[in-house]
């Protein structure tokens, strides 16, 4: 991924947190009924965004779930046209109920309409995120739509069979590198402060306490806890940490050469 559409990434996400705390489906004005279909499914795929073959994969595999959990998963994918509030009915729509509307027309493919029993399991923050990691057009170019609305649907599915999530399960790659480069950066900034002003000193403590908050936020918060708390996978975590001591030994060697060579130079 290139810088360019990294920054464009970076600034959807933010602009979807922002307009996206509450998060629902579009208000629909009208009640359009001939466009659902003649038989009872959780799957109304208007905008043709899967196959033959997932579509049905996926209408068998809701329906199984809400009777084995209780859980209703419903899917609605929608161009042009929108059955509106007759969905409410068709659905018996409750407070156990989930929707997925996936609509192509805006800057996120995928909107959720969210019965309040979910929010017990899944915080608000849960649907941003999933939002704008699956839905997002870098997401749905490279994997289609089809595999935007199921791996969603996949994500909440495991959060709900293990009690609840804070954030959403997994690592993008996009998000582990934003991560290594915060921890890089902390490793930075806490080699420098540790640089002795003094010739006794082998380590100025004061100043890397006095620049742990910025250090600390930076590799402990926005470097190692997105990781742990998304996956059990060691390898992008020993990543972090190996990244975070590397720089601050090479900041500190580095300063330290800098700063001796000066004093060296302002004595001469």
């Amino acid at each position: 991924m290139s810088s360019k559409n990294f920054l464009t990434l970076i600034l959807g996400i933010i602009g979807t947190l922002l307009i996206s705390f509450f998060i629902t489906i579009p208000a629909f004005g009208y009640d359009n009924a001939e466009l659902l279909p003649t038989h009872k499914t959780p799957v109304i795929d208007l905008a043709k965004s899967l196959n033959e073959s997932q579509r049905i994969k996926l209408e068998e595999s809701l329906n199984q779930y809400e009777e084995e959990t209780g859980w209703k998963i419903k899917v609605l994918t929608q161009f042009e046209n929108t059955p509106g509030t007759a969905i409410k009915e068709f659905w018996d729509i409750d407070e156990t109920t989930l929707i997925l509307v996936a609509d192509p027309r805006g800057g996120n493919l995928l909107n959720f309409n969210v019965g309040d029993a979910y929010f017990a399991l899944l915080p608000r923050i849960f649907w941003v995120e999933l939002q704008t990691r699956y839905g997002n057009q870098f997401y749905v170019r490279d994997n289609g739509e089809s595999e935007a609305i199921i791996d969603s649907i996949n994500a909440v599915k495991t959060c709900l069979n293990k009690g609840g999530c804070e954030v959403v399960p997994g690592l993008p790659r996009e998000q582990w590198i934003w991560t290594l480069g915060t921890s890089i950066l902390g490793g930075v900034i806490a080699g420098v402060a540790a640089v002795p002003r003094k010739q006794e000193e082998l380590i100025a403590w004061k100043w890397l306490l006095l620049m742990s908050p910025l250090w600390i936020m930076l590799f402990g918060i926005f470097g190692i806890a997105p990781i742990i708390t998304r996956t059990n996978e060691i390898l992008p975590l020993s990543r972090n940490i190996v990244s975070f001591i590397t720089c601050l030994v090479i900041s500190y060697l580095l300063t330290r050469k800098a700063t001796l060579g000066s004093n060296h130079s302002t004595e001469n």
